[in-house]
């Protein structure tokens, strides 16, 4: 099953180009619910807007879910310093050092907008000489420079902005040399890649073994994640998400990249090792990995109480909440391997019920079977 390049392209430009910082997302949710129309793919709304879409398979039980998040990093008006500029505070965990240079959009009541641009407290070499060179890296000193001749405390607070008024990042998307470069690819890449295999699904015609949920969530990056989406009818939970390249790291940048284990834990033992058997069926390039500063949609879900089996998959992303880069091949890959899954049987028949007895247990060397066994393997 071949995903659509052109489709996977356009989509996450599409992304890129809607601001969607945790606690300001509307605006990307009817984006995403416009491009499930056009696949013909049902979904509902929860209160605040997390999506929950549905493929239907031949069995409803044990159905599965695939999740990935809408929200971005962004900031928020901490207060309005004595010059006019904007003291700041971060949406999301990620460095000062990352915000400096950066075209924002503060987003005021009444749906008015303000353009600037985020700058180190002392930004003229010119002015401050080497000290331009000698200040720490925080929050507390950066301030944003707004597009208006305001020079005063008074005089910004009479354009209409006001504490708590929440900042946009300018994502800024270039493609060259099969690269994606641009803020908040964590994880509208994910979000495009969940679409592209959905996309390629519905143009094979094939019907599924069971029914699938894929989930869209506009809060991981405050830690709430896929806490509300989930109703108890889901016994396998896919994250989508970025692997870091980096140093010390063994993330797949061309392909995807199985995460073992994250800050909260190792993953399912066995739908890890049914994602790595999926891979090696269908000559996907892969790898294994393990971060540590790290979590995604997958913690909050079973944080909230959820007993289903997670697991996270990923594409290759360098600089992660910073100048973010990943290669459209990584994507694709991820789309094949999620197309992919999607198609499998599940893994245990005894997930269809939240208890069962110890007979059909599953051994903890079950994962040696080829990734079509496991369904018979248990009836």
């Amino acid at each position: 099953m071949t995903p659509d390049a052109d489709y996977l392209r356009s989509l996450l430009e599409r992304l890129l180009l809607t601001p969607s910082p945790s606690g300001m997302t509307d605006a990307i949710v009817r984006v995403l619910c416009e491009e499930l129309d056009a696949l013909r793919v049902p979904y509902r709304l929860t209160r605040r807007g997390a999506i929950r879409a549905y493929l239907k398979g031949k069995e409803r039980q044990p159905a599965r879910a695939i999740v990935s998040h809408l929200d971005t990093l962004g900031a928020i008006v901490k207060g309005i310093k004595p010059n006019g500029r904007l003291r700041l505070a971060p949406i999301g965990f990620w460095s000062s050092r990352f915000a400096e240079g950066a075209r924002v959009t503060v987003h005021a009541d009444g749906g008015r907008l303000f353009h600037g641009t985020v700058l180190p407290n002392k930004a003229s070499g010119h002015t401050y000489n080497k000290e331009i060179d000698t200040l720490p890296v925080s929050w507390d000193e950066v301030e944003l420079r707004i597009d208006a001749l305001t020079y005063t405390e008074a005089q910004t607070r009479a354009l209409g902005i006001h504490v708590g008024d929440t900042i946009s990042v300018h994502a800024r998307p270039e493609f060259t040399e099969g690269f994606f470069n641009a803020r908040h690819l964590d994880d509208k890449a994910g979000v495009a890649s969940v679409m592209t295999a959905i996309k390629a699904i519905r143009d094979s015609d094939q019907t599924m073994p069971i029914d699938c949920y894929p989930l869209f969530t506009i809060s991981e990056e405050v830690g709430v994640g896929a806490s509300a989406v989930l109703h108890g009818d889901v016994a396998e939970l896919l994250s989508v998400d970025n692997g870091t390249v980096a140093p010390g790291q063994d993330t797949c940048e061309l392909g995807v990249t199985i995460a073992m284990q994250d800050s909260s834990g190792p993953f399912d033992w066995h739908l890890t090792r049914r994602l790595i058997a999926l891979c090696q069926e269908n000559g996907i390039p892969h790898a294994r990995d393990v971060f540590r500063y790290y979590r995604s949609d997958a913690a909050a879900a079973v944080e909230a109480g959820n007993d289903i089996r997670t697991a996270l998959v990923c594409f290759g992303l360098d600089a992660s909440h910073g100048h973010e880069r990943v290669h459209i091949d990584s994507l694709l890959a991820l789309s094949q391997l999620l197309a992919a899954y999607m198609l499998s049987p599940p893994l245990f028949e005894r997930d269809k019920t939240a208890l069962g007895p110890m007979g059909d247990f599953p051994s903890p060397d079950s994962h040696h079977l080829p990734a079509g066994d496991l369904w018979e393997h248990n009836i």
